[in-house]
């Protein structure tokens, strides 16, 4: 039985990258032709010369807290904002909404999220049978996984949310042998059929998704018969990474490029720092997004995985990317604060932390850097008040003594 759903996985990654560069020119120019929201992103921008993952972080970062206005901006008239390259009908063939209301369309294509590959991950077989209980109500988390479970020769229940006792009747009479939604709910469903004495030891295996997925939880299932891998995805781009076998962070899928940027701007940070997640669809031609800005964090691991996949992988979900918050009647975002730090190249690195009790707002900016020239922190405080409106102390600390944790702005108040 072959360790890989393709041999897309164990290229070499040189190969990897020039094919994934090729086809990032081709999607950029296809994105300005035929979404009309990337040919004002990408206005005067020569698709053909983005060559390079250089080239690429030179491109503006659109983000999913930005979507929703932009989407907003068209309605009715086109209600995905021009992000959609297709219309609704026969390319078309759902369309589901996300918290907002974001609108994302599915088109026609087979495995349309790219969810195959996860679920041959998780040890899923053709023939075999998914109880699919993400919700088929209005989000694509449903559609995701079952797609994926047809691409790859699966049958799928469609369980949905919610119904403990009837999913429980459908397993043990149905008799799948694996199961796709959040890890809370399989552990729902084992203890009431536990509690029940309804066998459901016929589903081995899961791939789980939607929440954190401790290894605590991972072993707890494992103890009762459920070997469950997690996979990353969005209701943007569908898949971004995915669990193997190894449980050494979450390999990268073959049809996205990744970049893991400085929460606040589109700049890449080093491996192994923790930053936002970007994603450029690179097949999706249907919704073509590039350099699209999660909001989650998440920091690249160095080395490949020891099952053989070469692609990057990374750390898996951190946490949330968006830190604006409020100080003294003003927000401040960690944007602004990417605005500071540019003005002065001798800083590695910076967090503003926000101190003090209700309506006794303190910020401090600290600033990793090595060998600071004289004058930076009250120039860098006098930047403070320019770009924020507000009175900021400024702190030097030596390189590396800042937590990588992705944050940018830390609040640190007291609300008691």
């Amino acid at each position: 039985m072959s360790l890989y759903y393709d041999a897309l996985e164990t290229r070499e990654p040189q190969e990897r990258e020039r094919a994934q560069v090729a086809r990032l020119a081709l999607q950029i120019a296809h994105a300005q032709r035929s979404a009309p929201a990337f040919a004002r992103i990408f206005d005067g921008v020569d698709a053909a010369a983005i060559t390079s993952r250089e080239a690429l972080a030179r491109l503006p970062v659109t983000r999913k807290s930005e979507l929703l206005d932009l989407q907003k901006a068209t309605r009715p008239a086109d209600p995905f904002g021009g992000f959609s390259a297709i219309r609704s009908g026969a390319a078309m063939r759902r369309v589901f909404a996300s918290p907002g209301t974001i609108y994302e369309p599915e088109g026609i294509a087979p495995d349309y999220w790219r969810t195959a590959r996860a679920l041959f991950a998780a040890g899923i077989r053709a023939g075999e049978m998914v109880h699919n209980t993400f919700s088929y109500h209005m989000t694509p988390a449903g559609s995701i996984m079952e797609t994926g479970a047809h691409a790859l020769g699966c049958t799928v229940f469609a369980g949905g949310t919610g119904q403990t006792e009837q999913q429980l009747d459908a397993i043990a009479e149905l008799r799948p042998q694996a199961y796709s939604g959040t890890p809370s709910f399989l552990k729902i469903l084992i203890e009431k059929a536990a509690e029940k004495q309804i066998d459901i030891s016929c589903m081995s295996k899961a791939l789980v998704s939607g929440e954190a997925f401790p290894p605590s939880l991972r072993d707890w299932l494992a103890e009762r018969g459920v070997q469950a891998m997690q996979c990353y995805a969005t209701a943007d781009v569908g898949l971004i990474a995915y669990e193997t076998e190894a449980r050494e962070g979450l390999v990268i899928d073959e049809g996205v490029l990744v970049e893991i940027v400085r929460p606040g701007t589109g700049d890449p940070v080093p491996e192994g720092e923790v930053g936002e997640v970007v994603v450029t669809t690179l097949f999706n031609q249907d919704y073509p997004l590039v350099r699209f800005g999660t909001g989650d964090l998440s920091a690249i691991l160095p080395g490949t995985c020891p099952t053989g996949r070469t692609n990057a992988r990374i750390k898996g979900w951190m946490g949330r990317a968006d830190q604006t918050t409020k100080v003294r009647g003003m927000f401040v975002h960690p944007g602004q604060v990417a605005q500071v730090v540019r003005q002065f190249p001798d800083v590695l690195r910076a967090r503003l932390v926000v101190e003090g009790e209700m309506a006794q707002d303190r910020m401090t900016l600290k600033l990793e850097c090595a060998g600071a020239p004289e004058g930076l922190a009250e120039r860098a405080a006098d930047a403070i008040r320019e770009v924020t409106k507000l009175r900021g102390e400024v702190v030097i600390v030596e390189p590396g003594t800042l937590p990588n944790d992705g944050k940018v702005i830390e609040d640190a108040r007291s609300y008691k």
